[in-house]
């Protein structure tokens, strides 16, 4: 019989992370793949999706190759909210196009949101109003850009249910994914709101819903032929990246905070009940009965990722050694992290990225320094702003892979004078969808807190908490000062059609 083991796979923005763990938790093998979005016009990030599945194999055959181990459930998640359109039987007509870091369906958030009576209406009916992040505006981007490719569209996938769709074969999509096709679901009876759905859907049959948890079918005889894993096994609905790193780390009552450190940032705060607020995202949880007000930055690893390749860094060590020796404030620089417009809580796709005080004498440990404060700064803003929105941040738990490292993660809790939890595996998604999987196939209550203990503790220092707290005011004043020229300048770089770079 062998070690009982699950699988959990993660189809992420630069990379694809597998894990095999025990069903108590232990971590036996990972495996990844790197991989890049396209950019092909500005504002647009896309990706193909057959390489979600060509990766997701090739993990799937390296975690088998640990010997003695039995899997007995495996557990997907992936970025999102994605838009990936396939014909009936499931063939890909167009590369998916992914969450927020794609801008291209401006105008139609604007008329859709004309259309659905503003803001508060649509708020008030799917806990989020409409912006870059949002299904609903894409899939009007592609009916009037893409008539024909629209017209051929059978079926609606992300990169979880498309896993599980190759899988399985089932068409089922989680509820927290459905809450952030904004505005085709009903936050409120948690079903899809046909009324405003089938106008923006089309010719589209929209997915079974069922939550993350689920079993939403198990291996065909195809795909165990393919993958190696053995028919019959069953597969979890899966849900969004960052909902299943939340999981990971036990981010699941009211007052936590999960903040996710990756090619973007993400914040995920649990609140008692339904809430909503302009320029953050309300929506479901990963579970059923549980709620979330989330935020999400549309860079901050990609910063880092953009500077080490621009510096001709071989890695991020001597960076962050450079980074460490420049202290407080880098020298005098302040970053805006707007590198591709910006989410929450500015949601303004037109926004750039700034570095103000440059000297002939500023050194490239300043400007990785610059990079990771304004991360730090840009989650204080959003953290604020769930604040103010009526959330409460009783504790902060840090995941992925930017959480292993000590000066990011002390950088972020100087700024916003707040301690993380720092868990001993900080894996992140995967992690939790291998959970997930766990719990699925066992009587016994599993506990993630057993899974994923507390590593560490990073406290802030009150007195560089005091220096940040004067450079933080200047932050927030740099944006506004500086908008009506970075707008000018987005704009001619749409109209010049300026190359952008992979790192997302």
């Amino acid at each position: 019989m062998g070690t009982s083991a699950v699988i959990g796979v993660d189809i992420g923005t630069s990379s694809s992370k597998g894990v095999l763990v025990t069903m108590d938790g232990r971590v036996l093998r990972t495996a990844t793949r790197a991989h890049a979005a396209s950019r092909p016009q500005p504002g647009w990030v896309e990706m193909d999706a057959s390489l979600w599945w060509r990766e997701f194999v090739e993990i799937t055959r390296e975690l088998l190759e640990e010997r003695g181990v039995t899997v007995q459930a495996v557990g997907v998640s992936g970025m999102g909210p994605c838009v990936l359109l396939t014909d009936a039987d499931g063939a890909p007509l167009r590369p998916a196009i992914l969450y927020g870091v794609d801008t291209r369906a401006i105008e139609q958030i604007a008329a859709l949101t004309a259309t659905l009576g503003g803001d508060d209406a649509v708020m008030a009916r799917a806990g989020s109003a409409l912006s870059t992040q949002a299904v609903g505006p894409k899939l009007a981007w592609l009916a009037e850009h893409e008539p024909d490719t629209f017209a051929q569209a059978r079926r609606l996938f992300m990169p979880s249910s498309w896993l599980l769709w190759n899988l399985t074969g089932e068409y089922r999509l989680d509820h927290h994914s459905a809450s952030q096709c904004t505005p085709l679901y009903d936050a409120g009876s948690q079903a899809w709101f046909e009324p405003w759905a089938r106008p923006l859907a089309g010719p589209i049959g929209l997915p079974d819903l069922c939550w993350p948890g689920d079993v939403g079918g198990r291996v065909s005889v195809a795909a165990s032929a393919e993958t190696g894993l053995p028919v019959g096994i069953p597969v979890i609905a899966g849900t969004i990246d960052a909902w299943s790193e939340a999981v990971s780390v036990g981010a699941q009552r009211p007052g936590d905070l999960m903040l996710m450190y990756g090619t973007t940032m993400f914040l995920i705060n649990t609140v008692p009940g339904p809430l909503s607020a302009t320029g953050l995202w309300g929506t479901v949880g990963a579970f059923p009965g549980t709620h979330n007000l989330a935020a999400g930055m549309a860079t901050s690893g990609a910063i880092t990722g953009w500077l080490r390749d621009l510096l001709a860094a071989g890695d991020f060590t001597e960076l962050l050694a450079l980074a460490d020796e420049s202290g407080v404030g880098a020298g005098g620089l302040l970053m805006l992290p707007y590198f591709a417009g910006e989410r929450t809580p500015i949601q303004d796709p037109l926004a750039r990225g700034l570095i103000a005080g440059l000297t002939l004498s500023h050194t490239a440990g300043d400007l990785y320094r610059a990079a990771l404060e304004a991360t730090a700064f840009g989650v204080r803003h959003n953290i604020e702003a769930m604040t103010a929105a009526g959330g409460t941040i009783e504790r902060i738990v840090a995941v992925g892979g930017g959480a292993r490292g000590s000066l990011w993660t002390q950088i972020v809790s100087d700024v916003t004078g707040l301690p993380q939890v720092i868990p001993t595996t900080t894996v992140g998604a995967s992690f939790g969808a291998a959970f997930l999987a766990a719990s699925t196939v066992t009587d016994a209550d599993i506990d993630i807190d057993a899974w994923n203990p507390p590593a560490d503790i990073r406290h802030p220092e009150p007195k560089r908490t005091a220096e940040y707290d004067e450079l933080y005011a200047l932050y927030l004043a740099l944006y506004p000062a500086t908008r009506r020229i970075s707008h000018a300048l987005a704009i001619r770089q749409a109209r010049l059609g300026t190359p952008q770079p992979a790192h997302q």
